[in-house]
């Protein structure tokens, strides 16, 4: 089960080098402590376009189909690997991060200013690289069910 407060984030375009990654999307999710319902925020660049723009935000309301996705996506982030040193590569290869944070959980990859090269000393395997997919389209499925 998921813990009862938490922030999640997911970066879409985290890959840089000597200038810092252009972002395509940055989606937050948080569970305020009692709270009935997710508050979700959105910012995305438009196709061409140099800079994010904010969306309204959103919250999603708890029912059982959001627990269990909330719950899955807890569990794949606390069997898959980070890079080591943290923000040195895209170990999955997606060009795309997500950070969680909870009481029981501290979990990110691509460091906060996103991976601007170097090596990791940790690989992710091809199993782990499926999860994380899969981490990543139950994120986007809990920002498009957001009212």
């Amino acid at each position: 089960m998921a813990p009862a407060e938490y922030f999640l984030r997911l970066q879409h375009g985290i890959t840089g080098g000597f200038a810092p990654p252009t972002p395509n999307a940055v989606y937050t999710v948080t569970q305020p402590l009692n709270a009935t319902s997710l508050a979700i925020t959105a910012a995305v660049r438009p196709s061409g376009t140099p800079s994010l723009q904010d969306a309204g935000p959103k919250s999603l309301n708890h029912d059982d189909s959001t627990t269990a996705l909330v719950d899955e996506l807890h569990a794949i982030l606390k069997s898959i690997p980070m890079e080591e040193p943290k923000g040195s590569e895209d170990i999955y290869g997606m060009d795309t991060s997500i950070a969680w944070g909870s009481d029981d959980l501290e979990w990110y990859n691509g460091g906060p200013q996103g991976c601007g090269g170097g090596t990791s000393t940790v690989k992710a395997t091809a199993e782990d690289k499926a999860k994380f997919k899969r981490a990543v389209e139950i994120v986007d499925e809990l920002v498009k069910k957001a009212e």
